[in-house]
């Protein structure tokens, strides 16, 4: 059993100041990022990224075409949508909810961003130029329950990706569109990561983590501000809730899967968590800094872990008993025996970008991830999968987007520079790591937050009147 790490509530806010920036981010080679040490667009797409999807899809190079076929069918791709953004969005039961109409116009955004890059057709980017400059004009609060917090951590990764792709348009107002997220999003994802809305902090699940660290990191980078993206990773790395990466995948199996620690909730949440770790690993690489081999590549393990699991293969799951309660306040418990009960049809745009870094840039095996990601090609985005919230959560099109040849030189660490030139040359680590700890690895929780480790399981605190009703929650 690995020894037990106590992380206070300052972990978030203990990296600060430009020097002491995030470690391993590299000075791009475009002039916009010279300044900062950002590449930009670097977030979930680089320069190099757009040129490929392009090049790929005028060739008519399969599955891009497939990929390409399923963003212009949407009918949030088209170049005749129009925005209509609100003063204060809500989300979350008792609250006038209007949310619905913001995740809509940021995945219009998105996909006409993308829909540009490919095409080259200006008409798709003046419409998500429009959508985007609507919004920073109008918006000034997100306000709702608890569930403010999610639309602030999703919406505010998401619209800063949809931005990025324009940032250099002519018509795009960057400055304002910068104030809204350092204004109206990250604040709510960077308290949400150091208070957990005043409940101790393993009050919310692993998806509650992840969104606002992707909120985080996306604002960060988009705003150049080093401070912030440091904090980002640290959490990733050793912050004391749900979503960093030791706690979302506290247990490493001797069969090398790492267990994810929502399988024992339900298959929907698990399979966003995992698309948001993905999302937050990618964002991070296309700037120099590497998560998904941190800590011999433990997202791999929890990845093909929910991977086989979705598939309807048996997986281990180690019993464990969360505590639940306010700060202060009432108590329980709550006890997983077994991971839930999956449908193997269950689709989720999430896998194309996780099992392609790891297969294609790397060059490892990873059979559930492979089977997975072919299973649920080509894939959609926002409006494909339902019209809920749950179906915007992830921008998706990663057939598309994330599709790469397999390198004859498998990279270990990402590149100095995500430029198209740029690549580091590494040793890719043996399939056989995958098996490297065993099922005792299950960490400690820090006795501060009113935690504490028992034997056979976790125990942790969730709030009962913050229970799932819709979506990533």
């Amino acid at each position: 059993m690995h020894a037990t790490r106590e992380i206070s509530r300052r972990t978030l806010l203990k990296a600060t100041g430009a020097a002491a920036g995030a470690a391993g981010i590299a000075t791009a080679a475009s002039p916009s990022s010279a300044a900062t040490g950002y590449a930009h667009p670097g977030l979930l797409h680089t320069g190099a990224d757009l040129a490929r999807m392009a090049a790929k899809v005028k060739a008519g190079t399969a599955p891009y075409t497939a990929g390409y076929a399923r963003l212009t069918a949407n009918r949030h791709a088209q170049s005749g949508w129009r925005a209509n953004p609100q003063a204060t969005v809500y989300r979350g039961a008792g609250s006038p909810q209007n949310y619905t109409i913001l995740y809509n116009d940021i995945h219009s955004a998105y996909q006409n961003a993308l829909r540009y890059h490919v095409s080259g057709d200006s008409a798709h980017a003046d419409t998500a130029v429009a959508i985007l400059n609507a919004w920073s004009s109008k918006l000034t609060s997100l306000q709702g329950s608890a569930d403010r917090f999610l639309a602030a951590g999703l919406y505010g990764y998401q619209f800063a990706n949809a931005a990025e792709l324009v940032r250099d348009h002519a018509d795009f107002d960057l400055g304002r569109f910068q104030h809204m997220l350092t204004e109206v999003f990250a604040p709510l994802s960077e308290d949400f990561l150091v208070h957990h809305n005043h409940a101790v902090v393993t009050n919310y699940w692993t998806n509650w983590d992840l969104t606002a660290m992707a909120c985080v990191l996306a604002t960060g980078i988009f705003c150049d501000d080093k401070a912030q993206v440091a904090r980002a990773i640290d959490y990733f790395k050793h912050g004391e809730g749900l979503g960093s990466i030791r706690h979302a995948i506290p247990v490493v199996h001797d069969d090398g899967l790492g267990e994810w620690l929502e399988a024992g909730r339900d298959q929907g949440h698990a399979l966003l968590g995992v698309g948001l770790m993905g999302t937050f690993c990618e964002m991070a690489w296309n700037q120099g800094v590497d998560l998904y081999g941190y800590d011999d590549s433990r997202f791999l393990k929890g990845a093909q872990y929910v991977a086989k699991w979705s598939l309807g293969g048996k997986v281990s799951y180690t019993a464990n008993t969360r505590r639940k309660g306010a700060i202060g306040g009432w108590s329980g418990t709550e006890t997983a025996t077994a991971a839930a009960g999956v449908d193997p049809n269950m689709r989720r745009p999430i896998w194309a970008m996780i099992a392609n870094h790891y297969t294609k840039r790397r060059g490892l095996s990873a059979p559930y991830l492979t089977q997975i990601a072919a299973r649920t090609a080509p894939e959609g985005g926002g409006g494909d999968y339902g019209p809920n919230s749950g179906g915007y959560d992830q921008l998706g099109f990663g057939t598309l987007a994330y599709t790469r040849d397999r390198s004859t030189s498998p990279s270990a660490s990402p590149a100095p520079s995500p430029s198209p030139s740029a690549t580091t040359k590494g040793t890719p680590a043996s399939p056989n790591d995958l098996a490297a700890t065993g099922s005792a690895d299950v960490i400690g929780w820090t006795a501060a937050a009113g935690v504490t480790a028992i034997a056979g399981g976790l125990l942790f605190l969730r709030r009962r009147d913050r229970a799932p009703r819709d979506g990533a929650e």
